[in-house]
C-alpha cells in the first residue's frame, strides 16, 4: 500500500489526505498545532464561504499565469460542490458565492474531519515538520513529534497569512531546503496603509467607490465596492483586490497611489453638471450643507476643506474654479500607499514556491520525484469570493489523488 504523509492540516491538506485515502493510499497527517483545520473557522466570517459558481481563469494570480486554471479545471466548481454534499454539507447560493445552509465555517470541518475519520487517516498533531529527506525507500520526515517515513510526501504546510492559524511559513523553509525557489511571498488581501495625516478624522466611514491601484504611474488594478476608511488608510473588498499589486510594487521600490472615486457612474463632466445643478436647486446652502445627502458629513467636511473652500461659504459665491477643484477631488481622490498592513492581518499570500518547478498537471515537484505541493504554499493566490479555498479543494484533491495513484 503506498504510503503518503500529508504536510499540513489545513484545507489543502485535508483534501490531499481524502483524496489520497480513497484511491486505497496509507495515508498520516502531520500537523503542527493541536488540531487540524483551524483557519477553516475564521473564512467567511465564520460562515466559509467555501467557493464560487463564478470561476474563470481572471480569478487566480501566479507569476505563470496559465498554471493555476489548469489545476482548477481538474477539480471544478461542480466537483467541489458534489465533493461537499457527499459529505452531508447543502450549499446556500448568495449571488454565486456559496456557503453552507447552517451557514457554519465548523459545519465544512466537520465534515472534513468525520470523512478523515470514517477513511482510517491518522492525525497527527503538535508535530512541526522539521526537514524532509529523500531516501532509497522514499522520504525521512523529521518533526518535533519523532521521525517518520513515507513513499510520497504532500507538503501542504500553507503560506505565512494570518499565522496564528498555523501558517508560519514553516513550508517554504523545507521547500527551499530540498532546492526549490521561491517567488517573494507578501501579504495579499489585506488593508492599505497611506501617508496622509487625515485618516484619523474619517475613521469608521464607508463609501461605495472605484479603487485604482497605480504602481509608478500604472494603473494594474480596478475594483468598485464599499470602501472602508481606518484611523491607518483604506480596507474593505476593492481595497483587499488590489493590495497584491500594491504589496508588489512596494517591495520593488516603486510609489504606489491608490485613486478614489466616489462618484464612478458619472463622467467627470456629467459631474460637473450635477453639482451645478446642485447648487442651482438651493443657491443659499453654505459649503458645509452642499454634500448633505450626499456623502458621509466626514467625508464631506474633508473634501470642502482640500479643495480651500470656506465651510461657511455660500455655494452661488463659489468660483467655477472652485467648484471643478472639489468635482475633480470627489473623482481622484488620490493617496499614497506607503505600506501593506503584515501577514497578521493578510487573509492570503501573494508568492510562494515557484510553479515553474511543479508538474502542472500532477503538481509533483519537477525536481524530487514523489514530492508534491497543494494549497497556499504555491505561487497561486486568489481574489476575494472563496477563490482561494477553491484552490484549495483543487489543488488537494490533485495532489492526492496523483500521489496514490503514482
Amino acid at each position: 500500500m503506498n504510503k503518503i504523509a500529508v504536510i499540513g492540516g489545513g484545507a489543502s491538506g485535508l483534501l490531499a489526505a481524502i483524496s489520497a485515502a480513497q484511491e486505497g493510499a496509507d495515508v498520516c497527517i502531520y500537523e503542527h498545532k493541536d488540531r487540524i483545520g483551524k483557519k477553516i473557522l475564521s473564512t467567511g466570517n465564520g460562515r466559509c464561504n467555501f467557493t464560487n459558481l463564478n470561476q474563470e481563469p481572471i480569478h487566480y494570480h501566479s507569476e505563470n499565469i496559465l498554471f493555476p486554471w489548469r489545476i482548477v479545471k481538474k477539480f471544478d466548481i461542480q466537483h467541489t460542490v458534489a465533493f461537499f454534499l457527499k459529505l452531508g454539507i447543502y450549499s446556500k447560493n448568495r449571488n454565486g458565492y456559496l456557503y453552507p445552509q447552517s451557514d457554519q465555517a465548523s459545519a465544512i470541518l466537520d465534515v472534513l474531519r468525520m470523512e478523515v475519520k470514517r477513511l482510517g487517516i491518522q492525525v497527527k498533531t503538535e508535530a512541526k515538520c522539521k526537514e524532509i529527506s529523500p531516501v532509497k525507500e522514499g522520504f525521512l520526515i523529521r518533526t518535533e513529534a519523532g521521525d517518520f517515513s513515507a513513499q510520497k510526501v504532500i507538503l501542504a504546510a500553507g503560506s505565512m497569512a494570518a499565522p496564528s492559524s498555523g501558517s508560519d511559513g514553516s513550508g517554504y523553509r523545507i521547500a527551499e531546503s530540498l532546492g526549490h525557489r521561491l517567488v517573494p511571498v507578501l501579504p495579499s488581501l489585506v488593508q492599505l496603509r497611506c501617508e496622509e495625516g487625515f485618516y484619523k478624522g474619517i475613521a469608521g466611514v464607508r463609501a461605495e467607490g472605484l479603487v485604482s491601484l497605480c504602481v509608478g504611474g500604472e494603473c494594474y488594478a480596478r475594483e468598485q465596492g464599499e470602501i472602508q476608511f481606518t484611523n491607518y488608510g483604506i480596507s474593505g473588498i476593492p481595497v483587499f483586490q488590489v493590495s497584491r499589486y500594491a504589496a508588489i510594487g512596494l517591495h520593488e521600490g516603486k510609489q504606489v497611489i491608490a485613486l478614489l472615486n466616489f462618484m464612478p457612474d458619472f463622467t467627470e463632466e456629467q459631474f460637473l453638471i450635477f453639482l451645478r445643478n446642485r447648487i442651482e436647486t438651493r443657491p443659499q446652502k453654505s459649503a458645509e450643507e452642499f454634500l448633505t445627502g450626499l456623502f458621509h458629513k466626514k467625508l464631506s467636511d474633508l473634501w470642502i476643506k482640500l479643495s480651500h473652500i470656506n465651510r461657511t461659504k455660500i455655494m452661488q459665491d463659489c468660483t467655477e474654479k472652485e467648484i471643478e477643484r472639489l468635482a475633480h477631488l470627489i473623482q481622484n481622490f488620490s493617496t499614497k500607499v506607503v505600506q501593506t498592513n503584515s501577514f497578521e492581518q493578510a487573509q492570503v499570500c501573494r508568492g510562494g514556491i515557484d510553479t515553474k518547478e511543479v508538474n502542472p498537471d500532477t503538481l509533483e515537484s519537477l525536481l524530487i520525484p514523489g514530492l508534491y505541493f497543494a494549497g497556499e504554499i504555491l505561487d497561486v493566490d486568489g481574489i476575494c469570493g472563496g477563490y482561494n479555498l477553491q484552490w484549495a479543494w483543487s489543488s488537494g484533491h490533485t495532489a492526492g489523488k496523483e500521489a496514490a495513484g503514482a
